[in-house]
């Protein structure tokens, strides 16, 4: 199947290429399908290309000796990887790891393909572009993690998603690389001041103003 169509919507800066390079990336790119749960890369192998992510979504996560993971991104359809980017232009293997959140479609760039295209100042724009979002969205991480404490951090993760969470106190542990015994107990401590309700891998929001004022409270 044709993936230069879809990529070029997903991706519109791209269509701003000049038709060599577009059929290049048409010719070139090879599509790979992966099924939820598949690893994508992990730490320490080298990347084999540039992604675009046309369908699904890949979870990176940072792997601690203890076995906890501390999530750091996630790349949906028309987004870009920032460690497969720095891998690529430093030569240097992952120091995360990805993981395949649901079935996923990718149009894999070969590395050498890629070295070529920077070439070209569409295309080196768009890698850049994105490249400083990731960059930010990781120092948004840092700030969470150094400077909030891990009930903040979790008020923030039961906000925005609806008034019925379908979620295990285990996913929201992964969520914010803790543990399930730390958020539980946290949870616990939600509920008897009535921010939330617990029930059966089901959190319910009784109060979302009060979990606002505890998200954004000031460290001290």
């Amino acid at each position: 199947m044709d993936a230069l169509p879809t990529l070029t919507t997903l991706y519109p800066s791209l269509d701003n290429l000049p038709p060599a390079a577009r059929d290049r990336l048409k010719l070139s790119g090879m599509e790979v399908r992966l099924a939820e749960g598949d690893m994508v890369f992990d730490e320490l192998q080298s990347c084999k290309g540039f992604p675009f992510v046309l369908e699904g979504c890949i979870r990176v996560v940072k792997p601690a000796p203890n076995g906890r993971e501390l999530p750091l991104y996630r790349v949906a359809s028309g987004e870009t990887c920032i460690l497969s980017t720095a891998c690529l232009l430093g030569a240097h293997p992952y120091n995360a790891r990805g993981v395949a959140e649901s079935d996923c479609r990718i149009l894999l760039l070969p590395t050498t393909v890629f070295e070529s295209m920077l070439a070209e100042p569409v295309f080196r724009g768009f890698v850049f572009h994105l490249f400083a979002e990731r960059i930010a969205d990781l120092i948004e991480l840092i700030d969470e993690v150094a400077f909030k404490r891990l009930d903040q951090r979790l008020a923030g993760v039961l906000l925005g998603k609806g008034s019925c969470l379908r979620v295990t106190h285990q996913q929201l542990a992964d969520e914010l690389g803790s543990g399930r015994e730390i958020v539980s107990r946290l949870l616990k401590g939600f509920s008897e001041q009535r921010l939330v309700r617990l029930g059966r891998e089901q959190i319910d929001i009784l109060d979302p103003a009060g979990l606002r004022t505890l998200a954004s409270a000031i460290r001290s």
